[in-house]
C-alpha cells in the first residue's frame, strides 16, 4: 500500500519529536487502511480509525510490558481481535481490551480479520520472522516488544519482509521517546555538559547479569548509547564466567527463549565518530546489590545520568572533573524537565507504549522511519552479537556485522 500524501500542515520528525516531550503527544493520526470510517478524536480533531489486532502467549512471553494495551488512549485505533492460545487468558484480555474477538492461532485472527495495526506482544521470540512477516503481507504495521530477534540473519529477514510488503515496524524502546530523555538531548546539544566525551551504561546485574542482562536491559543502553552517540564503528569486548574467559562452550539458552547467550560478566567498549567511546558492562557480584540500570554521559562541562526506567529521571552535575567531593558541586535534577504524564493521563508504560504508537502512524504518514524502527533493532541486535564475535575473536569486530550468523551457534 503507498504511503498516503502529506498533509498541508507537515510535521518534521523534530516537530513531532517536540511535541511529544512538551505536550505528552496529545493528538493522534490516522493511517490509510482497509474499511477506515473517519472519527472524532477525544480533542475534538478528525482522524480515520483503525482495525488493529494483538498477538500474545499466556505462560509463554505473555504481553510483553503492556502491549495489549498499547492502543490505550488512541481513539482512531479500534481493536477487533485477541489471539491468545491460552482460551482462559484470552477471553480476559480480550475484554480488558475491548476486542470483540478471539483466536486461539494468530494465523487464522490475520486471516479473517484483516486488520491495519498488529501488537505482538510476547516477549520470547521464537516466532518473530513468522509473525511479522505473516502480518506485514497481510497489510498490517506492527508495533511488537523488544527484542527484534534472535538472531542478525533473523532481523535481516524481518527488515525485508517489511520492505517488501511496504510496511512499519516498531519496538516497545519505551525510552526512547520519554520526555526527559528527549529533553536532555536537547540540552546536551546546546552545550550542557560540553563536549561529549563518552557514554557509559550498565545493566541491572540481577541473576541474569552477564549475557541475559546484555540480551534483555542492555537492549535499553544500547538504543540509548545509539541515541546520543549515533552509529558505532567497531566493539571490542570481554565475557567471563566466573572469573574465567568465556569459550563458545559456554554458550547457554537464556532462560527466556530470547536465543543463545553467554558469560556472568561483560564488559564492552563501542567506538563511534569524533572519539566518543561508549561502553556496556553486567557483572556477577559478590558483594552489595545490582540495580546500576544506568546511562550517564561524560562531557568536558560536567555529566549526566539516565536512570533507566518507565518514567526515567535524570540528574547532572556541572563539574569538569566530574568530583564532586572536590569541588562541593551537588547533582541536580535536570532543569526544565516536561511532565512524563501523557497528555491523554496516561503514565509510566501506557503513557511509553503510547508516544512509541503514535510515532508509528507518524511515521506511516510521512513516509518516514519511526524511531525504534525494524532496522534500529536490528542494529541494537548487533551491538549485542558484536560483543560475543570480538570476544571469541579477541579483535575488534566492525559494525555493521559482516557475518550476520549468531556468533554463539555451533560452526557450520
Amino acid at each position: 500500500m503507498p504511503h498516503p500524501k502529506r498533509s498541508s500542515a507537515r510535521t518534521t520528525r523534530r516537530s513531532f519529536q517536540k511535541s511529544i516531550a512538551l505536550s505528552g503527544a496529545g493528538f493522534f493520526l490516522g493511517l490509510p487502511g482497509r474499511r477506515l470510517a473517519r472519527t472524532e478524536d477525544s480533542a475534538g480533531g478528525t482522524g480515520r480509525r483503525y482495525r488493529a489486532c494483538i498477538i500474545g502467549h499466556t505462560g509463554r512471553g505473555d504481553y510483553g510490558h503492556g502491549i495489549d494495551l498499547c492502543f490505550k488512549g488512541i481513539p482512531s485505533v479500534q481493536v477487533t481481535a485477541v489471539a491468545d492460545p491460552v482460551v482462559e487468558a484470552c477471553a480476559k484480555t480480550a475484554q480488558r481490551v475491548g476486542a470483540e474477538h478471539t483466536y486461539a492461532d494468530w494465523r487464522a485472527m490475520l486471516e479473517k480479520e484483516k486488520p491495519d495495526l498488529v501488537a505482538i506482544g510476547p516477549r520470547w521470540v521464537e516466532q518473530r520472522v513468522e509473525m511479522i512477516s505473516a502480518a506485514a503481507a497481510g497489510g498490517a504495521h506492527v508495533y511488537m516488544e523488544k527484542p527484534l530477534a534472535a538472531s542478525v540473519a533473523d532481523a535481516d529477514a524481518i527488515v525485508d519482509a517489511l520492505r517488501r510488503a511496504k510496511k512499519l515496524l516498531s519496538l516497545a524502546f519505551h525510552a526512547r521517546l520519554a520526555p526527559t530523555v528527549l529533553h536532555l538531548k536537547k540540552l546536551v546539544e546546546d552545550g550542557l555538559l560540553g563536549d561529549l566525551l563518552a557514554v557509559e551504561t550498565r545493566g541491572k546485574e540481577d541473576r541474569r547479569s552477564g549475557g541475559e542482562d546484555l540480551a534483555v536491559l542492555g537492549t535499553h543502553c544500547l538504543y540509548l548509547l545509539r541515541f546520543f552517540a549515533g552509529q558505532p564503528l567497531w566493539c571490542t569486548a570481554r565475557v567471563l564466567v566466573d572469573g574465567r574467559d568465556a569459550t563458545r562452550s559456554d554458550a547457554r539458552e537464556a532462560t527466556e527463549p530470547l536465543g543463545l547467550v553467554a558469560g556472568d560478566t561483560i564488559h564492552a567498549t563501542y567506538a563511534f565518530a569524533g572519539g566518543v567511546q561508549g561502553t556496556f558492562s553486567s557483572q556477577k557480584l559478590k558483594v552489595g546489590p545490582g540495580g546500576r540500570f544506568e546511562c550517564r554521559l561524560l562531557g568536558s562541562k560536567g555529566q549526566a545520568v539516565i536512570h533507566i526506567g518507565m518514567d526515567p529521571e535524570v540528574h547532572y552535575l556541572l563539574d569538569p572533573s566530574w568530583s564532586p567531593g572536590k569541588s562541593h558541586a551537588s547533582w541536580q535534577p535536570l532543569p526544565g524537565v516536561p511532565p512524563a504524564r501523557d497528555a491523554s493521563g496516561l503514565e509510566g508504560q501506557d503513557a511509553c507504549n503510547r508516544r512509541l504508537v503514535l510515532d508509528l502512524l507518524q511515521a506511516a504518514e510521512t513516509g518516514k522511519e519511526p524511531v525504534a524502527s525494524a532496522e534500529e533493532g536490528r542494529a541494537v541486535l548487533e551491538m549485542i552479537h558484536a560483543v560475543y564475535w570480538a570476544h571469541l575473536s579477541g579483535a575488534r569486530a566492525a559494525l555493521p556485522l559482516a557475518d550476520r550468523r549468531h556468533p554463539l551457534a555451533p560452526p557450520a
